[in-house]
């Protein structure tokens, strides 16, 4: 049967999400309807609201840092049984796009109008359906308004050390960017041994939970005349070992570059760069020997993956936990923007 539940619903770019009451189509084969008790905010839903990721249609309700129980199963499902804790998977198939199901319709409809889907799992819904294929199972105990963030941020940034990056013990990095996910590189960096660990941000009141978490100091490119790249450069004496940007920004990409060592370090791209975006570097910098690589999810096959983080995370191997800065009331989403926007937040938690 049809459910009408309450979602954010971007109808257009540049415009607040409105709260809308949406319905929401039964699960078709090999798909699941579920019901969502907490969502993150993630800069990539700040994106969709500018406009700035490409193949994205409008209206559409945005989202893919969710958890939930799952509420009913289409047939062929298996994976995962009505009543069972799942998290959302951003599964991105970048070869196709997401803003309908796999069979090219929507599960969405308000005001008589269909409505696009976000990643295949539209989070910022109190119910969603989502491919089998986007969703994974986890431990039944495990608390839904934490763990939300595995399906994204705290996954993106701790795969990039771990996993892309391959951090080495007694190395040294830099981290471009202090946000939830800069954040989290920096878990993953002090997991992998890092012995220093440098993180980078205009806006010091990140440096305090950055510390927190890992990093052995903090620096603000504005209080340096030089480059920030030379200023590294100097701090380390032959640059670092791995370099991260978490920012998304083109120039702040080629500082990250030139800042790891010239014949041995590697870079990694984490951000997420603006539409139509185009670099310009001088080759001289991966001729000399430095790496530079892009990360997408932290390189996790995530299905297999996610669910034995969120073990990890119940075992308590690591604690993103303090990634949480917000947690608000679904109806309060718009705020948890401002805050992400004016660098007040790191991570808000919305909680139906």
């Amino acid at each position: 049967m049809v459910i009408k539940c309450k979602a954010a619903v971007a109808w257009e770019v540049d415009k607040p999400l409105s709260i809308e009451e949406v319905e929401v189509a039964p699960p078709k084969a090999h798909e699941v309807r579920v019901k969502i008790v907490a969502t993150g905010i993630c800069g990539t839903d700040d994106h969709v609201l500018k406009g700035s990721i490409p193949n994205i249609d409008y209206p559409i309700i945005p989202g893919h840092e969710g958890a939930g129980i799952v509420e009913s199963i289409g047939e062929g499902v298996t994976c995962v049984k009505p009543g069972m804790e799942g998290l959302a998977l951003s599964h991105p198939h970048l070869h196709e796009s997401q803003n309908l199901m796999p069979d090219k319709t929507s599960r969405f409809t308000c005001k008589g109008k269909a409505i696009h889907h976000f990643l295949w799992i539209s989070t910022f819904s109190e119910y969603t359906v989502m491919p089998d294929s986007a969703i994974a199972r986890i431990d039944d105990d495990a608390p839904l308004d934490k763990v939300c963030l595995f399906g994204c941020g705290f996954s993106t940034g701790y795969g990039a050390a771990i996993n892309t990056a391959k951090v080495k013990p007694g190395s040294t990095c830099a981290i471009f960017g202090l946000g939830g996910v800069g954040l989290s590189v920096v878990v993953g960096c002090k997991s992998a041994g890092a012995s220093r660990i440098i993180g980078i941000d205009i806006n010091k009141d990140k440096f305090t939970k950055a510390r927190e978490l890992g990093a052995t100091e903090c620096i603000n490119p504005q209080d340096f005349k030089k480059p920030i790249q030379e200023v590294l450069l100097e701090m380390t004496g032959h640059g670092v070992d791995y370099s991260f940007e978490v920012v998304g920004h083109t120039d702040t990409m080629v500082a990250a570059l030139v800042s790891c060592h010239m014949g041995s370090g590697t870079c990694v791209l984490v951000g997420t760069p603006p539409l139509g975006s185009q670099l310009s570097f001088d080759p001289l910098l991966l001729f000399t020997g430095r790496t530079w690589k892009g990360c997408l999810i932290g390189g996790w096959k995530t299905k297999d993956s996610i669910p034995k983080l969120v073990s990890g995370y119940m075992e308590k191997k690591f604690n993103p936990d303090v990634l949480i800065t917000h947690t608000l009331p679904f109806d309060k989403i718009n705020e948890g923007f401002e805050l992400l926007q004016s660098g007040k937040s790191i991570r808000t938690v919305l909680v139906f």
